[in-house]
């Protein structure tokens, strides 16, 4: 318990390092995965008292209140909801222990400090989640369009001249459908595995 105090006393008690996949079921994050739906690790930073679990899913990030405390929150950040932006690296200088990753998910951001022997791996992640808040941008552009198109259509309708048969309640429930399969499946990235297969090399 004292070197933990020291540690913290020190500044270098939370400073994070990147787990090797041969011992990702060692880790708590592991008891959280959807492995039903096909969820799996492809990084993971870990430090004396937090998780940062990159999935193909999610960010499953297992906070700890401190550095001596068993206490845990799991909290999970699916990336079909929350943006990733603002992605960088900070390096380290001379005398510095440690680099920064730092992103924002939907306004929540995150800073995580890890051993700088680490910054080849590290430039991996940093390149998955760039990936990653490009196509969900592409995603949203999509969505946007889909509902630009629904207020076109609306338009026609109100003006009858709307083609097809059936009336009004079969056009609509044709048109609600394929929104939803445009706004919720294609347009709608929620498995990143390919992304992170192509990046990571660890």
């Amino acid at each position: 318990m004292f070197k933990r105090l020291a540690a913290g006393a020190l500044g270098i008690s939370d400073i994070g390092v990147i787990v090797d996949p041969a011992d990702y079921n060692k880790v708590d994050a592991d008891d959280y995965l959807f492995n039903e739906d096909g969820e799996q690790i492809f990084f993971l930073i870990k430090s004396k008292k937090d998780e940062y679990c990159f999935t193909n899913l999610a960010l499953i990030h297992v906070d700890g209140d401190s550095a001596i405390s068993s206490k845990r929150s799991i909290k999970r950040y699916d990336y079909s909801s929350h943006q990733i932006s603002k992605v960088t690296i900070e390096t380290a200088g001379t005398l510095d222990m440690d680099i920064e990753l730092k992103f924002d998910l939907e306004g929540i951001v995150f800073s995580i400090d890890i051993k700088k022997t680490f910054i080849e791996q590290l430039k991996d992640i940093y390149k998955a989640l760039i990936t990653i808040g490009k196509q969900q941008k592409r995603d949203a552009a999509s969505r946007d369009n889909a509902m630009r198109t629904l207020d076109a259509t609306a338009s026609v309708h109100k003006l009858n001249i709307a083609p097809g048969e059936g009336g009004l309640a079969v056009q609509y429930g044709l048109l609600l459908e394929a929104l939803n399969t445009s706004m919720f499946d294609t347009h709608t990235k929620r498995d990143f595995s390919d992304v992170f297969t192509k990046y990571i090399h660890n």
